[in-house]
């Protein structure tokens, strides 16, 4: 063999080496098995990620009406807040164009998703007591409802883990799911252990939440009255809300908007202790 091609072999070696390494650190995790349905949770991390340290985290759930939907949907944001420091979670979970199921389901995968985080949160460098619920619309709910439903639990999970996050992040949130709210043809007279504005109690996590105000599925005194109540029971909750603005427009093809609560949820988490420093416009360009 000659001296050029034991060097490239070398190399090809080195790098097939590299690339299995790098492999080892998956960018997606299975969180839960449930008979043949996988549900896996992709991960962003900071780019100066130390495997050493503990990590402030969010987990991401995408809308849909838990009909659909894609993790996709928060691939910006998570590329962002990774970019501030935190591991990113996006979570897929079950919905009814996939597994044929109910969003009881979605919610029972959602409380799930925050459980695997704090059960595994030493060896995925989450700090267990920094945990962040974010989604949109029916992903607004199950963020929302993580932390404030107790029924809905996945048959045979630790409930002595916590499915309870440390702050919520809610951009158009299906809060109420009562006669004339969203989805009550779906969940009917179980509403009442399933919709957040109807479980809302003392210990809630801090809020922010964000909502157009031409918005046609959420009005804006649910809104308004989701802020209420948790400010009566000595809960923090910030409410933004965007005038004549409708149904996701905070997702990253409006960059006005994607640009403006990005920042906004930024403050939020720098004021709760989440994150340091100054949000960084030129990430959102």
């Amino acid at each position: 063999m000659s001296c050029y091609n034991k060097i490239l072999t070398v190399s090809l070696f080195s790098i097939l080496i590299s690339c299995s390494l790098y492999a080892q650190r998956a960018d997606s995790i299975l969180y839960k098995q449930v008979n043949s349905t996988s549900l896996y949770m992709h991960i962003d991390y900071p780019p100066a990620y130390d495997s050493s340290l503990s990590y402030p985290a969010v987990v991401f759930f995408f809308g849909g009406g838990w009909n659909g939907g894609s993790i996709g949907q928060f691939a910006p944001h998570a590329e962002y807040f990774a970019s501030r420091g935190m591991i990113c979670f996006r979570a897929d979970y079950r919905v009814k164009s996939r597994q044929g199921t109910s969003p009881f389901e979605s919610l029972k995968d959602a409380k799930s998703a925050i459980r695997y985080l704090r059960a595994h949160a030493s060896e995925l460098g989450v700090d267990p007591d920094k945990i962040v619920a974010s989604g949109g619309s029916a992903g607004g709910h199950l963020a929302a409802a993580t932390a404030v439903i107790d029924g809905f639990n996945e048959k045979g999970e630790d409930l002595s883990l916590s499915c309870v996050p440390n702050a919520l992040v809610l951009f158009n949130p299906v809060f109420d799911n009562g006669p004339g709210g969203y989805g009550f043809d779906r969940v009917g007279e179980a509403y009442k252990e399933f919709s957040p504005i109807h479980n809302i109690r003392e210990g809630m996590p801090p809020a922010v939440v964000f909502l157009g105000t031409e918005d046609k599925l959420i009005p804006v005194e649910t809104a308004e009255y989701f802020k209420t109540v948790m400010e009566k029971v000595g809960s923090r909750c910030e409410l933004f809300l965007y005038e004549g603005e409708g149904h996701g427009f905070f997702n990253y093809r409006n960059l006005e908007n994607y640009n403006s609560t990005v920042e906004r949820t930024d403050q939020f988490l720098i004021s709760t202790g989440f994150l340091q420093g100054k949000p960084d416009p030129r990430l959102r360009e």
